[in-house]
């Protein structure tokens, strides 16, 4: 009995501090300060994030006013709406403060310039504005993330991780561990935020290397140092490239799905059901993950071939975890009654058809945001210890979710909406659409993701898909095709951002690791980007059409 305590006890301090570790990981790292990265970066590096940061500090106002005094041939909550979108772009491309922050700066100054359609009588820019932020969206992008939180904080991400590296296949082999990895990331990053799963990812990636790296460098010849192994950077890489791709599978696996979505259905009308969303993206998505293992593999060599000593640190780790603990079990409860109210909509609309009755009905009872914030608050009621009155979550465990990137979600929400129903975007699609000179479909797409993928690698992709999505959708109306695939050319351009640690969230974090030089970082997000582009396009135009979107 006693010997059961002891166990229970270091299994409970075992999964106490890994969580320390995750949320020391992914808390900090999201939309970091200068003074939040000291001894992180190089003098050279330093110096650049200081100069690029108090230039944007100043520039963005500057850029605002004189935005503000240009008379340009727009309306002039068109003109107002241009001239903050200016000043907010240029603090999000220099991070002159931290991203969220200033999407909610945006959107009070659209509110205090009436930078907004006219409102109904009674109301007011800020009764537009802020009406606009309360989307049901958004409560399908906080529901989920606490359904994530409670994965973290009873470890069940830790266990899916440390089962894909016992499989037999995996073994030793430098290689296949890279693959394991790239699956882990791919296979969890659908119902988990791209930054939580990045921020669970890598303390395991690092106890791995804590035992394989050393292994390697001893075996390597003329390489000794452990954090320049391209083992090392390989795997660092293929995390979060493989973060970034499975994402992609689920509207709920990055904010750009959600706000692109949202943003096309209010432009046609026609709802994108998960199922719907699941079937197109499934492709576009494992061929994608083919290729970011090749590049990353191909890039970063591993120094070995086969490693001893990986199964008997796996095994250990998942002797430690035990078995299924009943805060995993409450947490897969709230998992799958979330999965299946999401889904389901969209099987009905096979089955019955996306006329019937059974179809309006299914999917106004498992509207997105409701099914989400049901399942997580089943993890406030689930309990782990009936006679304490301890539950699957407590509220201070729920609310360390990534609060950043809700609000970034919400004022990039605002912000596209506003692009839309100012008439804006339409303008800018005009102008686009006549200097490009393209009127096609395939014409249109290519430059819309072209076009994300390049705003998306200097600043955030939420921000990325706030911009470019209306503006999508204007240049396909102006050219008369139907919107529907390009501005899903764009939603998944914008989760693109392979080349900087500035791109994405994933990218910051693994780069934190100290093992992922930044120019290998460029090197491959550079070709994964060219190839990202044509898989993008025609995975996208293929699909779309092959699924009945467009």
């Amino acid at each position: 009995m006693e010997t059961e305590t002891r166990e229970t006890r270091e299994t409970r301090e075992t999964r106490e501090k890994e969580r320390e570790e995750i949320e020391d990981v992914g808390g900090r790292k999201t939309y970091r300060t200068l003074d939040e990265q000291e001894g992180q970066l190089s003098e050279a590096e330093e110096r650049f994030e200081r100069r690029r940061r108090t230039v944007g500090l100043f520039l963005g106002p500057v850029v605002l006013a004189v935005m503000l005094l240009i008379p340009f041939d727009l309306d002039g909550n068109q003109h107002r709406l241009a001239a903050i979108l200016a000043f907010v772009v240029v603090w999000w491309v220099t991070e002159a403060i931290p991203i969220p922050m200033t999407a909610l700066v945006g959107v009070v100054l659209c509110a205090l310039l009436e930078a907004t359609p006219p409102p109904p009588e009674d109301d007011t820019s800020v009764d537009v504005v802020f009406a606009l932020f309360t989307d049901d969206t958004v409560m399908l992008f906080i529901g989920s993330f606490i359904i994530a939180q409670a994965m973290v904080v009873h470890g069940l991400h830790r266990r899916l991780a440390f089962w894909v590296l016992s499989l037999s296949w995996v073994g030793g082999n430098t290689f296949r561990i890279i693959l394991a990895f790239g699956l882990i990331g791919a296979l969890t990053s659908p119902v988990m935020s791209n930054t939580a799963g990045a921020a669970m990812m890598l303390p395991i990636a690092l106890g791995v290397m804590g035992v394989v790296g050393g292994m390697v460098a001893k075996q390597a010849r003329g390489e000794q140092r452990v954090e320049r192994l391209r083992f090392g950077a390989a795997l660092m890489l293929v995390i979060t490239y493989s973060i970034t791709v499975g994402g992609l599978l689920l509207p709920i696996g990055s904010p750009p799905n959600l706000i692109g979505r949202e943003l096309l259905e209010a432009e046609t009308g026609e709802p994108i059901t998960f199922f719907e969303w699941f079937v197109m993206a499934l492709p576009i998505v494992l061929v994608m993950f083919v290729a970011v293992v090749l590049i990353c593999v191909l890039f970063n060599r591993p120094e070995v071939k086969e490693v001893d000593g990986v199964e008997e640190y796996v095994d250990d780790e998942r002797r430690k975890l035990g078995g299924l603990s009943r805060g995993e079990k409450n947490t897969l409860i709230a998992l799958t009654f979330a999965l299946v109210g999401w889904f389901l909509p969209g099987l009905v609309g096979i089955i019955a058809g996306d006329d019937s009755d059974a179809y309006v009905q299914v999917s106004e009872a498992s509207n997105e945001g409701i099914v989400a914030i049901l399942a997580a608050a089943l993890l406030f009621v689930l309990p782990v210890d009936w006679a304490r009155r301890r539950f699957t979550l407590n509220w201070n465990q729920a609310a360390q979710i990534d609060w950043g990137t809700v609000l970034l979600f919400g004022g990039g929400l605002v912000l596209g909406s506003l692009l839309s129903a100012t008439g804006l975007a339409e303008v800018v699609g005009n102008s686009i659409s006549d200097a490009i000179g393209v009127s096609s479909v395939v014409g249109i797409t290519i430059v819309i993701v072209v076009v994300a993928v390049l705003i998306s690698e200097t600043t955030s992709n939420t921000a990325s898909a706030a911009i470019v999505v209306p503006i999508a959708i204007a240049i396909a109306a102006s050219a008369d095709v139907d919107p529907t695939i390009p501005a899903l050319a764009a939603i998944f351009g914008a989760n693109y951002g392979f080349m900087l640690p500035v791109s994405t969230p994933p990218n910051a974090i693994v780069y934190s690791s100290g093992m992922l030089p930044i120019t290998r970082m460029i090197k491959a997000g550079a070709v994964f980007d060219i190839i990202g582009i044509v898989l993008c396009v025609i995975g996208v135009v293929a699909m779309a059409n092959l699924v009945g979107l467009a």
